[in-house]
């Protein structure tokens, strides 16, 4: 029985310790957000408040919604916690503080990504609810507010894009979001793509269905369930409309209504041959109107159709490229030239309609001059990376590529801020695998879709394709989309690139060995991708299928090389390619789907036989997760899971260190687990809490997180050795302060805060130094208290410690406490939050919590530099610390002569005999006058320079305080100077107390008043 009891306890006591570790633990571990916003992601739907046209909402692909209050000079995410991919915003312009958003983008291209429902905010965005009943539409294409009456919403649901499902079709609500009903609903295949409302009559309500799908290997848009409707009545009954219309099948329809003119509508009709529709009769009869290319290309991409708020003969169609009309739809006319292509969403300012927004593939443009001219609005982080790398340079760079904007590279540091200039372009097209190569730092490996590598220059911005060729006798080669570069984890010098064959360079692409054979199931039914599109054609190579998506040399063996593909088989070679193994029926038995899409590889660093491995099937309708670890070189997989999962995964890493510490990316959100897999928790340290998390890095210098995000651009989480050395024994003490490495002492190599006047930058890392303490609790009650303490046990300095439960972080700027500075001037001196750094050394950090005392060393370690070496600090030091004495100094003098001088005064209130009362104010105006040399006592406009002693001091106390030089032999002089100065003005002091404290005695002994305390300090 005593067993039995100890065992329960024993699991109480181990499940109670693990449930310690969350993503509360490191919630102050928060990531910098690099951006970058020089070219943003894309853009689904922009929305703007009617009667405040400078607040506007942005919808993107998958960063999320922004706002802006002043037109689009700067936005602010209000979003972070919910579902990154957005398909449709609404504002009730009677109550323009209540939004909608709509989750799930609509542009049904290969790589969208999917939403979990429909939110409300009635505050302007700082809150959100969810409404139920949209978690799995998956994706939204409009949401609509009855102008004229707030409680009547429409919500437009395609569907999903993989799967047949009745979560789709035209929802209304008539009590402001509590319930909806399904008014429109045609079949499992088939959704509602637009809609459009009668401003007038509101009663009258338009919409388009599309029947559409995608698999892995396919697209199809358009079907006999696709079609036009018409209801008068709120949605209670429909009416078809075809009079002019295309006969069925037909594929996507976009839908504008003229405001101004509600009678007039245009539609965009996918068909066998796309067009241009007109309806001048509220739809009764439609007219074939001959277009442009621009305006019927790619209709199942292109959606967006408006109309002028009051100009019906002004029509906007934003396509490939920006087309616009000025007769109603009869013609239209190119422009918009300077903006990025592939345009979704349009906003027009109803007040004045010369301004409007334009959403693109590249980000938010304005224009002020009805789209002549645009604007793009660069402070919007939402790029759309699908990997990310990094080099070993100081500081390091990153590297990505995005989607629809090439690829590009960063410092991870820079002066001021990582800004939109800091961003240097690589190469063209999509985006995808951007690798710096193993040896030389000067080359870049770049893509654009469909395998298309160059090897790029860094220096000189030269170029070359290196893309592996069809040999005589082989199949045509079948490149993904999304084709892997990668560089060798063990052997830096090879270079690895995919079709269906694996290749390998170690003469950077300059010459190749196909190093397999075709690894994948090479099923024949799914390479038709020239029959792909539906309604239109559609082949950019978005469909290749049967090729090798994932690539990884194990960091123990060069031999050891892993191969996934995108139709489900995982292979493996450990002689360098002579002979391959494939173990795609071994992970089926461990729960995971057989076809599904090997996303990513991770061979283990401790292990030869370990290798972790993610899955994804969202291609067949499957959204879960996938993700799993073998021991025995995939002869059996143990499958990860986690009720905290909810949705497909792109990337699993193993830490550098610690192999129990793993990081898992998923459409969703990113995850972490700190004991191998048994318990994972999601990361919300200042990371979207679901987040398109598709790459995961840790670089083994800094061990910086370096996360590459579909919709937030690259962040890093900076130094996660806290995490890493993070167990459950310290998670069950009630506080502990984590040990740190030997912390490099300097004033910052860069500023860390970055300003927007470029647009955007992201802050750097800061450069003070950390001090890291856990709490198992949040502390509610008492203070907490960091006092540092130098090796004499003097204290340095005492700074205010966070109670949050988990781990804190507090920075301490590596200098002591400010002097304290003469007051009573006419303007502030900054010499009282001025000090100076220390010398190198070891501190002692103790963390006070009430009456418990935790303590901790810390070792600041200084970079020898020819123009700066230990020597030179010393002389720094001392001379810096010579005027820090001399300000206290100089205040306690004037703390004397003000002291005197507020008792001369009260001694004056009493006094009646005029003569005495002279000799007592002709000492207060001596002293006065001494005050005066001591600091400005009298300009108090900053733009007036009043220099005295303080000032003087304070010029080159700060000075020498900031530099990382040694003082120059005028600064060393100087110091001599004004030590003259302070000892002249001290004597002054008591050369003016020895000429009136007796005179000023005698008239209070006569006068017989009490004695007035002007004698303080006898020897000043």
């Amino acid at each position: 029985m005593k067993k039995i009891i100890f065992a329960v306890l024993f699991l109480i006591n181990c499940i109670t310790i693990n449930a310690q570790i969350s993503s509360a633990t490191f919630g102050m571990m928060q990531a910098r957000q690099l951006g970058p916003a020089v070219t943003g992601g894309r853009i689904s739907a922009i929305e703007g408040v009617n009667n405040e046209p400078r607040t506007l909402y942005i919808g993107t692909a998958g960063g999320g919604v922004w706002k802006t209050t002043n037109a689009g000079v700067s936005f602010t995410s209000v979003f972070d916690k919910y579902c990154q991919s957005i398909g449709a915003l609404a504002i009730d312009q009677q109550n323009p503080k209540t939004i909608y958003v709509g989750t799930g983008e609509s542009n049904m291209r290969n790589t969208v990504s999917v939403g979990d429902g429909l939110f409300k905010t009635t505050d302007g965005g700082d809150n959100w609810s969810r409404i139920p009943g949209f978690d799995s539409t998956e994706h939204i294409s409009k949401v609509i507010v009855n102008p004229k009456n707030s409680n009547i919403i429409y919500v437009a649901c395609p569907g999903p894009l993989w799967s047949d499902s009745k979560h789709r079709g035209l929802y209304k609500s008539s009590d402001a979001g509590k319930t909806f009903e399904k008014i429109l609903y045609i079949n499992e295949k088939t959704g509602c793509a637009d809609a459009v409302i009668d401003p007038v009559n509101p009663e009258t309500i338009y919409a388009s269905t599309w029947e559409f799908r995608r698999t892995p290997y396919s697209f199809n848009s358009g079907g006999n369930g696709s079609g036009m409707y018409k209801s008068t009545d709120g949605g209670k009954t429909w009416n078809t409309l075809s009079s002019g219309l295309p006969a069925k099948p037909f594929g996507r329809a976009a839908l504008a209504l003229a405001p101004s003119e509600p009678n007039k509508l245009i539609a965009i009709v996918e068909a066998e041959k796309t067009g241009l529709f007109i309806s001048n009769d509220a739809g009764a009869t439609w007219k074939n109107q001959s277009a442009i290319v621009n305006v019927v290309s790619r209709p199942f991409y292109f959606s967006c159709l408006v109309i002028d708020p009051k100009d019906a003969k002004r029509v906007y169609r934003p396509g490939f490229g920006f087309s616009y009309s000025d007769d109603g739809g009869l013609s239209f006319a190119d422009g918009g030239f300077t903006v990025h292509a592939d345009h979704h969403a349009l906003w027009i300012n109803p007040q004045y309609t010369n301004q409007m927004y334009l959403g693109t593939d590249g980000g938010v443009y304005m224009s002020t001059d009805r789209g002549a001219s645009w604007l793009l609005l660069a402070s919007l982080p939402v790029p759309q990376f699908y990997h990310v790398a990094f080099d070993n340079k100081e500081p390091y760079n990153v590297y990505g590529g995005l989607q629809d904007n090439g690829s590009w590279m960063a410092p991870s540091q820079a002066a001021f801020g990582i800004k939109n200039a800091d961003w240097k372009f690589l190469f063209g097209g999509d985006g995808f695998w951007v690798q710096p190569d193993g040896v030389d730092e000067s080359i870049v490996y770049a893509e654009y879709q469909g395998g298309h590598v160059n090897r790029v220059n860094t220096k000189d911005g030269t170029s070359y394709d290196i893309q592996p060729q069809q040999a005589l006798g082989e199949e045509k080669l079948r490149f993904n989309w999304n084709t892997p570069i990668v560089i060798g984890s063990k052997n830096k010098n090879n270079l690895y690139v995919a079709s269906q064959y694996l290749y390998k360079s170690t003469a950077q692409g300059r010459s190749w060995q196909k190093i397999s054979p075709d690894l994948t199931t090479n099923d024949k039914k799914k390479q038709e991708q020239e029959k792909s599109g539906g309604m239109s054609a559609d082949n950019t190579s978005a469909e290749n299928h049967c090729t090798i998506f994932t690539i990884a040399e194990s960091p123990l063996d060069e031999n050891i090389i892993w191969a996934g593909t995108d139709d489900g088989n995982l292979q493996y070679t450990t002689d360098g390619g002579k002979n391959w193994t494939n173990v795609a029926k071994n992970y089926a038995t461990a729960g995971i789907a057989p076809q599904s899409w090997v996303s990513s590889i991770e061979p283990s660093k401790f292990d030869k036989n370990t290798v972790y491995v993610t899955w994804e099937n969202h291609m067949y309708g499957d959204h879960k997760t996938y993700a799993g670890k073998s021991t025995d070189m995939g002869k059996t997989f143990t499958k990860f899971a986690s009720e905290e999962f909810n949705s497909f995964a792109h990337k699993i890493k193993e830490d550098n260190v610690n192999k129990d510490l793993l990081f898992l990316a998923t459409e969703m959100g990113l995850y972490a687990t700190l004991d191998g897999g048994k318990k994972w928790f999601r990361m919300k340290n200042n990371i979207p809490w679901k987040a398109m998390v598709r790459d995961i890095q840790i670089h083994p210098a800094t061990n910086d997180l370096i996360i590459g995000t579909h919709g937030r651009g690259i962040l890093i989480v900076d130094n996660i050795t806290a995490m890493r050395n993070m167990t459950n024994d310290m998670a069950s003490k009630e506080a502990y302060i984590f040990e740190s490495k030997p912390i490099n002492l300097t004033m910052g190599k860069y500023q860390t805060v970055g300003t927007q006047s470029e647009g955007w930058s992201a802050n750097n890392t800061p450069q003070q130094a950390p001090i890291k303490y856990y709490f198992r609790d949040r502390l509610n009650t008492g203070d907490v208290k960091i006092e540092v303490y130098d090796k004499q046990g003097k204290l340095l300095q005492t700074m205010p410690g966070t109670k949050r439960k988990g781990i804190n972080v507090v920075y301490w700027n590596m200098r002591t406490t400010p002097p304290k500075v003469a007051s009573g001037g006419s303007k502030p001196d900054f010499s009282g939050f001025t000090a100076p750094m220390v010398l190198p050394g070891e501190y002692t950090v103790k963390v006070k919590v009430a009456d418990k005392v935790y303590d901790s060393k810390l070792e600041l370690k200084a970079e020898e530099k020819p123009d700066y070496t230990l020597a030179d600090r010393e002389v720094q030091y001392a001379t810096a610390m010579k005027l820090y004495n001399m300000h206290e100094q100089l205040a306690a003098l004037a703390a004397d002569i003000s002291g005197k001088q507020k008792n001369l005064k009260l001694l004056m209130e009493k006094m009646q005999n005029p003569k005495e009362k002279k000799v007592v104010q002709q000492y207060y105006d001596s002293l006065e006058t001494l005050r005066g040399t001591l600091m400005g006592t009298k300009q108090a406009s900053i733009f007036a320079d009043e220099e005295r002693i303080r000032e003087n001091i304070t010029n080159l106390y700060t000075s020498v305080c900031y530099q990382e030089v040694k003082p120059s032999n005028l600064q060393e002089q100087r110091v001599l100077g004004l030590q003259a100065d302070i000892k002249k003005a001290e004597e002054k002091n008591v050369t003016l107390t020895k000429t009136f404290s007796e005179k000023v005695k005698a008239i209070q002994e006569k006068q017989q008043l009490p004695k007035s305390k002007v004698e303080v300090n006898k020897n000043n």
